[in-house]
C-alpha cells in the first residue's frame, strides 16, 4: 500500500502540484512593474494649429511578448517568463501610450490614436519585435527591437520604414533590474524614433 501511495505521489511532485513545505510557507508575492519613459521631458512644446495630424496605431507585439509577463532568456534560442513579476500592462499597449505622450510633447504633430472617424495626414505603425531580459550572462541586459513605418495618408505612400535596436545593461540580476533597464531601453527607442520622424519631415 505504501509503495502504491508513493507511486501515485511522484507524478504530482514532478508537476509541482504538491506543496511539501506545508500551509505555513507562503509563495512570494507577484510584483507588478510599470513601464515608463524616463527620458520624457516635463516641458511641452506648443503645437501649431496647422501641424500635420499624426495618427498613432497601438504597438503590436509578437505572440510571446503580447502578455503582461516579463520575458527572459538563458540562451539565444529559448525564452521564458519570470514567475513572480509582471508588467501592469502589456508592453505593446503601454509603449503606444508612452509614444503618443512623447510625440505629443514634441510639438511637431497633432497626435491622436488611430481609429474612429478621425482623418489624419500621417499614420505611424509600430511593432515590438523583441523585448526581453538577455540573461545569458549575469546581470545581463534588456533587449528591445522596434520596427516603425510612417505612411502619408493623403498621398497613400510609405515615407519610411526603420528598425531600432536597444541593449541596456542591468544594474542587478533580477526582475527589478530588468524592469529598470526596460525603462531606459524604452526611452532610448523613443529618442531614436523621434529623430527618425524628424528626418522624414
Amino acid at each position: 500500500m505504501r509503495h502504491g501511495l508513493l507511486a501515485l505521489a511522484m507524478p504530482l511532485l514532478l508537476a509541482g502540484c504538491v506543496n511539501l513545505a506545508g500551509p505555513s510557507e507562503k509563495s512570494p508575492e507577484v510584483v507588478n512593474y510599470v513601464l515608463n519613459d524616463q527620458a520624457a521631458s516635463a516641458s511641452r512644446t506648443p503645437v501649431r494649429a496647422d501641424a500635420p495630424l499624426l495618427l498613432v496605431l497601438d504597438t503590436t507585439a509578437g505572440g510571446f511578448y503580447d502578455t503582461d509577463q516579463i520575458a527572459f532568456s538563458r540562451t539565444p534560442s529559448t525564452r521564458a517568463y519570470y514567475q513572480f513579476a509582471r508588467w501592469t500592462e502589456r508592453p505593446g499597449k503601454r509603449f503606444a501610450e508612452l509614444m503618443r505622450a512623447r510625440l505629443d510633447g514634441q510639438g511637431a504633430y497633432r497626435v491622436a490614436a488611430a481609429g474612429g472617424y478621425v482623418l489624419g495626414d500621417l499614420l505611424l505603425d509600430t511593432e515590438l519585435i523583441d523585448f526581453h531580459h538577455d540573461a545569458s550572462s549575469e546581470p545581463g541586459s534588456m533587449r528591445l527591437v522596434l520596427r516603425a513605418e510612417l505612411i502619408d495618408l493623403r498621398q497613400r505612400t510609405m515615407l519610411g520604414r526603420q528598425t531600432f535596436e536597444q541593449q541596456v545593461p542591468l544594474a542587478r540580476f533580477d526582475a527589478a533590474g530588468a524592469a529598470a533597464a526596460a525603462d531606459v531601453a524604452v526611452g532610448q527607442a523613443l529618442d531614436a524614433l523621434t529623430v527618425w520622424l524628424a528626418s522624414l519631415r
